[in-house]
């Protein structure tokens, strides 16, 4: 048994980009570590945050042990986030630079998206609207970071900085956790099969081709319809 043991191939995950079983690896392990980390450390400092941020959502600091905790373990946990988040920028922007078809994603074509009608058959793995996305939540990551240190040291800070760092940490929230509610809903009801992809790191023939055709084409070496 030994001897069989030692002679079997090991198993290695599939590479990105490639076609693996019958479907498209869209992530690789370290991408799909990398995005559930950063959300692990979202969920703890939105925990963390809401009670201090008004007491509407007290309840919420009984779950890590009570506001002083809270006070304690958001801007830590809101830290780690913003690392974090620079290890997502260093694994995707080369993938998230806008291309010349990604133009008119913050207009008609961002409509479509939402509406479910059309698809553009030069998208490729990511779509404008990913790509601004990203873009928006690394920006926006970096605001709740600079705001979020005057509010961590008061002290050391004036009173006009302190007021614009309270307004901007408070918009900066309030746009990162509708972007993450939009985020969830089209990364599961809104396209069934698109959730596997940080899961399993793989996706369909089907739903590449529909969805990003000429990434797909660019896997399978199958020629532009």
């Amino acid at each position: 048994m030994s001897e069989i043991a030692a002679a079997a191939p090991a198993r290695t995950a599939p590479p990105e980009n490639t076609v693996h079983e019958g479907k498209l690896v869209r992530h690789g392990i370290a991408a799909r570590v990398i995005h559930w980390t950063v959300a692990l450390f979202f969920v703890v400092a939105l925990i963390t945050g809401m009670p201090i941020w008004t007491p509407v959502f007290g309840w919420m600091a009984y779950l890590v042990g009570g506001l002083q905790v809270c006070r304690w373990l958001h801007p830590w946990a809101a830290s780690a986030f913003f690392l974090m988040t620079l290890v997502m920028w260093v694994h995707w922007h080369r993938d998230m630079k806008l291309e010349e078809q990604d133009k008119g994603w913050l207009g008609p074509k961002l409509i479509e998206y939402l509406r479910f009608t059309g698809e553009d058959p030069n998208v490729g793995k990511y779509n404008g609207g990913q790509k601004l996305f990203f873009w928006a939540a690394i920006l926006d990551a970096l605001v709740l970071l600079l705001s979020g240190i005057v509010l961590w040291f008061p002290a050391n800070f004036g009173q006009g900085l302190r007021e614009i760092s309270i307004l901007a940490h408070d918009l900066g929230f309030i746009f990162f956790g509708v972007a993450i509610i939009a985020h969830v809903y089209l990364g599961t009801a809104a396209e069934p099969g698109t959730f596997s992809a940080m899961t399993r790191g793989t996706v369909s023939k089907a739903w590449a081709r529909l969805h990003h055709p000429r990434w797909y084409r660019e896997v399978t070496g199958e020629k532009k319809r």
